[in-house]
């Protein structure tokens, strides 16, 4: 006589790719993040966001949100890409004003790429209410 062997079946629940940050360095998914600014459902509320934003727009190669937030009177026909180019990392250095309560306001950053990084400090300024980007001075 033969005994049937009965086998345990032992679900273990799958476990869900957790959604990558986003690309600016913030702990937010990149729709919760950058996301909302480049769809255009918010604006960046400060100078700092928007730079994070802009950065995030040229790992994501987003011409239309980088034109968008570029002040008109320094701003590009075009956004001209090196298709080699991969971004790595954005450190904000330092900021001045740049707040809700400032019309103008600078951020220092540093942009990684894979091979080397550039430092910046970025010029904002407000237009009707909205945080764009004036012009940069690149240091060594």
């Amino acid at each position: 006589m033969s005994k049937s062997r009965r086998t345990r079946s032992t679900s273990r629940p799958t476990s869900r790719p957790q959604p990558a940050s986003c690309p600016c360095g913030l702990p937010e998914v990149y729709e919760a993040c950058c996301g909302r600014f480049h769809s255009g459902a918010a604006d960046a509320p400060t100078a700092a966001l928007l730079m994070r934003s802009r950065y995030c727009a040229f790992v994501r190669r987003d011409e239309a949100y980088l034109l968008r937030t570029w002040h008109p009177r320094t701003r590009p026909a075009e956004v001209d890409f090196d298709p080699r180019m991969r971004w790595t990392g954005l450190e904000i250095l330092g900021t001045t004003e740049g707040s809700a309560f400032h019309s103008a306001g600078t951020v220092t950053f540093r942009a990684s790429y894979r091979g080397g990084a550039l430092q910046e400090r970025s010029r904002f300024e407000r237009i009707g209410g909205a945080w764009v980007y004036v012009d940069g001075e690149f240091f060594e």
